[in-house]
């Protein structure tokens, strides 16, 4: 009679990879779904398939997290420092994400503050900004207010906090330091995904907004030379946080390893 438990804890033991992949499948056919809905517009429906996408994202990540085999190593005491979050995130990337998700909850108060109401849409507010062309007023879009940066904001308040409460708990938690290093690395490429991806889509629309019109002025020499780079800054996050999501392992750092074969 054949032992089914090397095979229960085979698969246990890759359970993280499949509840990680599994989240950005998920995130793929939701947002493959969302861009049907006909009766919203492309703009909006664009916002709705990058936020479910990295909104499954992140729930896969912390999902994998949950299912991983956590091994209870015994009590060490020879050294009684302190494990900290900021040793076990990327050591480069990790504030680099931090402060794009810092900088993309300013760019969403300052485009929500400078959006106007789009005179044909009146219910439709903060979906088009106002500018003068040759003594003309006008309006241009889409531009990301409140109407198109809701759901952003409304997944950043969701995934900030609870990738947070995750990284505490992989970092004071049980588990060998590598372990703990890959598990800490996908939470934060989970949610730098989800955070580049709506600063990408914002920069992208501020740009269209301002390039498309003849009257951007100042604010198209700001697209130029502010816009476009921090786009571009973006997609390498996006790249880079997915690739880390997936295998963490593929975006080591010798300098990283070396302080967790120190612990």
């Amino acid at each position: 009679m054949l032992d089914a438990a090397p095979f229960q804890h085979r698969f246990l033991d890759h359970a993280n990879y499949y509840a990680r992949w599994s989240g950005l499948a998920i995130g793929i056919v939701a947002a493959q779904a969302l861009s049907t809905l006909g009766h919203i517009e492309f703009e909006q429906r664009l916002v709705f398939c990058i936020t479910a996408f990295g909104l499954c994202a992140v729930a896969g990540v912390l999902l994998a997290d949950a299912l991983t085999l956590l091994p209870q190593d015994p009590v060490r005491t020879a050294s009684l420092a302190p494990r900290l979050v900021r040793d076990h995130v990327p050591p480069r990337m990790g504030p680099l994400i931090a402060l794009q998700g810092v900088s993309l909850a300013v760019l969403l108060v300052l485009t929500a503050a400078t959006a106007s109401v789009d005179p044909h849409h009146i219910l439709s507010t903060g979906k088009v900004i106002a500018v003068t062309c040759e003594g003309v007023p006008a309006t241009v879009g889409p531009w990301p207010g409140m109407y198109y940066s809701l759901p952003t904001f409304g997944a950043l308040a969701i995934a900030t906090p609870t990738c947070m409460w995750a990284l505490r708990r992989i970092v004071h938690g049980p588990g060998g330091a590598q372990q703990r290093r890959d598990r800490a690395w996908a939470v934060t490429g989970a949610w730098g995904l989800l955070v580049s991806s709506q600063q990408l889509y914002a920069l992208l629309m501020i740009s269209v907004s301002l390039t498309e019109t003849g009257c951007a002025g100042a604010m198209g020499a700001l697209t130029f030379w502010v816009f476009y780079p921090l786009a571009l800054l973006n997609l390498l996050t996006v790249v880079w946080s997915l690739i880390t999501v997936v295998a963490p392992r593929a975006v080591d750092d010798d300098g990283v390893r070396g302080s967790l074969d120190d612990e």
